[in-house]
């Protein structure tokens, strides 16, 4: 199946295919950033967070996770998370500082690996 027209990063539609994946904890996020306004700290910091989970920054139109989609690629990277539900979350509150820091004063946040 050749996926045509793949997003460049993390596409939030994707969000809610993933609730059921982990535990109750991470369901409650899931729930939190779906009923989030669009584009709000919650929406970006969870796309930080997939981005960097499914390293879609290395992503391309012709790579083999590209061809799958977004749905599949986020999905299999949640499943693999070898933390706890309460890391992925820690995950998410990180990259939300980060975002709130860099939409208050242009802070570049620090490139780290997962």
């Amino acid at each position: 199946m050749v996926r045509v027209g793949a997003e460049i990063l993390f596409p939030m539609r994707v969000a809610i295919e993933l609730r059921d994946l982990r535990g109750k904890t991470w369901a409650r996020l899931i729930d939190r950033v779906c009923q989030a306004e669009d584009a709000s700290i919650e929406h970006l910091a969870f796309s930080l967070t997939l981005v960097r989970l499914c390293n879609c920054l290395t992503c391309h139109a012709h790579a083999y996770r590209a061809l799958r989609g977004c749905s599949f690629c986020a999905a299999q990277a949640i499943r693999r998370f070898r933390g706890s539900d309460k890391e992925l979350v820690a995950l998410f509150h990180k990259a939300a500082t980060e975002v709130q820091a860099y939409l208050e004063d242009g802070a570049e946040p620090r490139k780290e690996k997962l």
